[in-house]
C-alpha cells in the first residue's frame, strides 16, 4: 500500500514536471520581441571623419512624420557638434591663460547654436525609410544625415569670420581653434 502510494505520487510529480522541460521551445522575454530599426550600426554612427545623426518621426500625416524625423536627426547632429566643440574649446582654453577665456567659450557656444540653426550645404541625407501601420494608418519615417567633420569646421570658421558681433580677439581665437580641428579632420579624411 505504501509502495503504491509512493509510485502514484512519483508518477503525478513527473507528469506535472514534464511540461516545463520542453526542448527547443521558443523563449520570449518579458520585454517583448526584438524590433528591427533602420539606420543602426557602425555605418550610421559618428566617427573620426563624420558627424552622423538619425531620427524617427510618427504621425498620421506623412509630411509631419518626415519633419519630425528630420528635426530629430538634425538635433542629434547638433548635439554631437556642440559636445565636440565644447570639449575642444575647454581643452584649448585650458592651455591658454587669458582673462577673456569665458567670453570666448560663450561666443563659441553661441556660434554653434547659430550654425546649427542655418541650413548647412554639406549636410547629406544618407537614408530615409517610410513605413505605414495598416491598423492605425500612422506613418513612421526614419532618416539619417551625415556631414564631414572638416566641412562642418570650415563652415563654422566662415560663420565666425562673418559674425559682426565678435570682437577681433575672440574671432582670432575661434579661427585658431577651427584651423586646428580642420587640420585633424583633414588628416583623418586622407587616411
Amino acid at each position: 500500500m505504501l509502495l503504491r502510494t509512493s509510485i502514484g505520487l512519483l508518477a503525478t510529480s513527473l507528469l506535472l514536471a514534464l511540461p516545463g522541460c520542453k526542448g527547443g521551445a521558443k523563449t520570449t522575454t518579458s520585454a517583448g520581441p526584438k524590433v528591427e530599426m533602420p539606420f543602426t550600426g557602425n555605418k550610421y554612427e559618428s566617427n573620426n571623419r563624420f558627424f552622423r545623426g538619425t531620427g524617427t518621426g510618427t504621425s498620421v500625416k506623412q509630411n509631419i512624420a518626415r519633419s519630425k524625423s528630420d528635426l530629430e536627426a538634425k538635433n542629434q547632429l547638433a548635439g554631437q557638434v556642440g559636445t565636440t566643440i565644447r570639449a575642444v574649446t575647454d581643452q584649448y582654453l585650458g592651455q591658454t591663460e587669458n582673462a577673456n577665456n569665458a567670453e570666448v567659450a560663450d561666443k563659441f557656444q553661441q556660434l554653434v547654436r547659430e550654425v546649427m540653426s542655418t541650413s548647412i550645404g554639406d549636410l547629406r541625407k544618407i537614408g530615409e525609410e517610410i513605413r505605414q501601420n495598416q491598423e492605425t494608418q500612422e506613418f513612421t519615417v526614419y532618416t539619417a544625415y551625415e556631414i564631414k567633420k572638416n566641412a562642418m569646421f570650415r563652415f563654422m570658421k566662415k560663420q565666425a569670420q562673418l559674425d559682426q558681433k565678435l570682437d577681433e580677439v575672440t574671432r582670432k581665437r575661434i579661427e585658431e581653434i577651427m584651423d586646428e580641428e580642420i587640420k585633424k579632420a583633414d588628416a583623418e579624411d586622407h587616411d
